[in-house]
């Protein structure tokens, strides 16, 4: 019978598949849980083992949510008239951390990648636009990101959305506060001159 792997060798390569975490902090994890108490050891575990068996898509927005619909498309102190769509949920975090916007939201799941075999079909579509025919939607911003991959699905909904009287709008892009002009490429100074505003 093969020698088990050792657990802390085991709960190393296990951190390591998270996103940003390297051999080192991975280590440091381990560590730290080492030195921790049993009970957090144990609440952690638990927390991680909920996480899949309580979480499951909004039917309205695709959010991750724990209720279905999630909590902010009943939350009825939002404009029902404005759909923020994103790529991904995490991407509905970010925009939350600001407070600037007080809409719904669609998330995609995804972005048009012909190169990885991604096309419109594989993307959550069907229930944006069961929401644009059926709800009171004046307006659609597109906050995919400002790859080849994130504008060529914003033109895709563009095309889609403009005929049906609903305005659609991209979210600004531009060089970011804080950077220097001298190491902006050129794609983003320029759609920061086409994206100028008056002062």
């Amino acid at each position: 019978m093969a020698d088990q792997e050792n657990p802390i060798d085991r709960l190393i390569k296990e951190f390591k598949k998270l996103p940003g975490i390297g051999p080192k902090s991975a280590q440091r994890l381990v560590f730290h849980l080492i030195r921790g108490s049993s009970q957090d050891c144990q609440s952690l575990a638990e927390a991680v083992a909920q996480l899949k068996a309580a979480l499951l898509l909004c039917s309205i927005c695709n959010n991750i949510t724990d209720v279905d619909a999630c909590r902010i498309c009943t939350d009825s102190r939002r404009d029902p008239r404005l759909i923020c769509v994103v790529e991904e949920p995490f991407n509905v975090l970010s925009i939350e951390k600001t407070g600037a916007y007080r809409g719904h939201y669609h998330v995609l799941h995804g972005v048009i990648s012909p190169i990885n075999g991604i096309g419109p079909e594989d993307l959550k579509l069907k229930n944006l636009f069961d929401r644009l025919r059926d709800d009171a939607v004046e307006e659609v911003i597109v906050a995919t990101n400002p790859t080849s991959e994130g504008e060529a699905t914003a033109l895709y909904l563009s095309k889609l959305i403009t005929p049906m009287d609903i305005r659609i709008t991209r979210i600004a892009s531009g060089i970011p506060v804080g950077s220097d002009l001298e190491y902006t490429d050129v794609v983003t100074l320029t759609r920061a001159l086409s994206g100028r505003q008056k002062i």
